[in-house]
């Protein structure tokens, strides 16, 4: 009884209730109104017609303007309606101009250097246009005196965080999509408070939406009176009219500017095999050392500067001298950041020029394979010119939806010579591309619309560093145990599973 009460009176359940009353309500208002049905539906259509203009002279993605578009004309009194109220990938004025602000001093404290551009462009032109556009759009530099260690499965991550954890001095900075309680967080956690006890500044970012299943309604309250900051991104607010397709999903833990991790592991215990979920969870992530952790030290503290609306000076985080060292990278480091609030997807960017620049192969995790029209073309094409293209995605879903539009591309792919293979144990929540034993992406941008468009993320752009050799052989270890999949595999699909995930394709941008 106390367990069937505990779930009735859940944060879920009551959202979702609140939600439901606010819909019933809205149906109610559009039936009184229906006594006036002509006058009403023509004020709707016209609604619609409006919105409809508005999303294909807009700037979104083509894909994402179809999945919107197509609903609105088939149900006009409510699909205008319903885009105003949760079709916007941007945020709110407010909140745009808020973070313009903040990327600004971002942009401050971010400089690059000019002579390792310079050496770089000599090294290869290539190269340094690629780190050039992220200078350009992400304000993040390129970096030598960096060194980057590729840590698979989450397993390894977590030992080597609570390594680094255990020895922080000054400061403990974490940023995650997803915080659940259990042998990860509590074990994490007894480390935060015990340093916070000793005066280390320990600060923690999670996403609401991303919590809302692992954590207590004001768990941050909880963090605080242990002395612990905390900061809640977005708080999911149950009101129709709110906006909250902009999450944090970045993953980053820094600490005291000498060291930093990104990738796709998230702070539970499914990502360290502790708790099977999908089976054995596969992801990667990177632990950078060097110059180039101060990029992701001023990640965090631009988002902590938004969320708290506090003005820091960010010289203060610099790592104390002789904290780095001389570090011998053998290549170049440049953590970036996306940011949906701007009118670059920096991330797609990033991969569609590692695909361009691809002469002999292209190795890519990913656990969604939701493809635009540009994502899907530069891959297809990648391979017709004779470039060995090479994808791993799950065998074992986390959502079924997914999944299946996942799988509703394979065919097209294939057929133009991409190699698609599952990861027969489990699930692959990996997001690494490594091409031409020259560069590798490590990070937490998925190959869908939420990472590439809505949500804020972040990856390591690397060339000619010794951890890109280390994630070839990792992709090419764990397609040992893979499943390739065949034209025969996909077009021996039974009619009505074809049709179902065709149909989910044209809706998979809001997915």
């Amino acid at each position: 009884m106390q367990k069937l009460l505990r779930m009735l009176l859940s944060r879920v359940v009551l959202v979702g209730a609140a939600i439901l009353i606010q819909i019933l309500a809205l149906v109610i208002v559009i039936w009184r109104f229906s006594n006036y049905f002509v006058y009403f539906y023509a004020v709707c259509a016209l609604l619609s017609i409006l919105v409809v203009m508005g999303i294909v002279n807009g700037k979104s993605n083509h894909a994402y303007k179809l999945a919107w578009i197509i609903p609105i004309m088939l149900f006009p009194i409510f699909g205008g309606l319903f885009f105003l109220m949760f079709g916007g990938n941007k945020s709110s004025k407010r909140n745009r101009r808020k973070m313009k602000e903040i990327a600004d001093k971002m942009q401050d404290n971010l400089v690059q250097d000019q002579a390792i551009l310079k050496r770089l462009e000599q090294d290869d032109r290539s190269a340094a246009n690629q780190a050039k556009y992220i200078v350009k759009y992400s304000a993040c530099p390129v970096y030598t005196n960096s060194s980057t260690e590729y840590l698979t499965p989450g397993e390894r991550k977590f030992e080597r965080m609570l390594e680094e954890l255990k020895k922080a001095e000054r400061y403990i900075f974490l940023e995650y999509f997803i915080i659940n309680k259990g042998v990860m967080w509590d074990t994490i956690l007894e480390i935060l408070k015990e340093k916070a006890k000793q005066g280390v500044d320990v600060r923690v970012i999670y996403d609401d939406v991303g919590c809302i299943l692992t954590l207590p309604y004001g768990y941050e309250k909880e963090l605080e009176s242990m002395g612990i900051k905390c900061c809640v991104f977005n708080p999911f607010v149950p009101v129709l009219s709110i906006r909250l397709n902009n999450r944090d999903h970045r993953k980053i833990a820094v600490i005291d500017g000498r060291i930093a991790f990104t990738g796709g592991i998230n702070l539970a215990d499914e990502y360290i095999n502790v708790y099977e979920k999908h089976g054995h969870w596969k992801d990667a992530s990177i632990a950078v050392q060097g110059d180039a952790v101060w990029s992701l030290t001023v990640m965090f503290l631009s988002m902590w500067s938004f969320l708290r609306k506090e003005d820091e000076d960010y010289e203060a985080f610099r790592p104390v001298s002789g904290d780095t060292g001389q570090l011998e990278s053998g290549g170049y480091v440049q953590p970036f950041a996306d940011s949906p609030l701007d009118d670059e997807a920096v991330g797609e960017t990033v991969y569609l020029n590692l695909i361009g620049e691809a002469e002999r192969y292209i190795y890519i995790y990913t656990p969604y394979l939701i493809l635009d029209n540009e994502m899907n073309s530069a891959l297809c094409m990648a391979a017709k010119r004779g470039v060995d293209v090479r994808i791993i995605t799950p065998h074992i879903p986390d959502k079924w939806y997914v999944h299946s539009v996942s799988r509703c591309n394979y065919e097209a792919l294939i057929e133009s010579g991409v190699a698609i293979y599952e990861y027969t144990p489990g699930f692959v929540h990996a997001k690494t591309f490594v091409v031409d034993d020259l560069y590798a992406v490590v990070g937490t941008i998925n190959l869908d619309y939420r990472s590439l468009f809505l949500h804020f993320e972040c990856g390591v752009w690397m060339y000619k560093t010794k951890s890109i050799s280390e994630v070839k052989e990792d992709f090419l270890k764990t397609l040992e145990i893979c499943q390739r999949i065949s034209l025969g595999n996909c077009r021996g699909e039974l009619h009505y599973k074809k049709l179902g995930r065709t149909i989910l394709k044209i809706f998979a941008p809001l997915m």
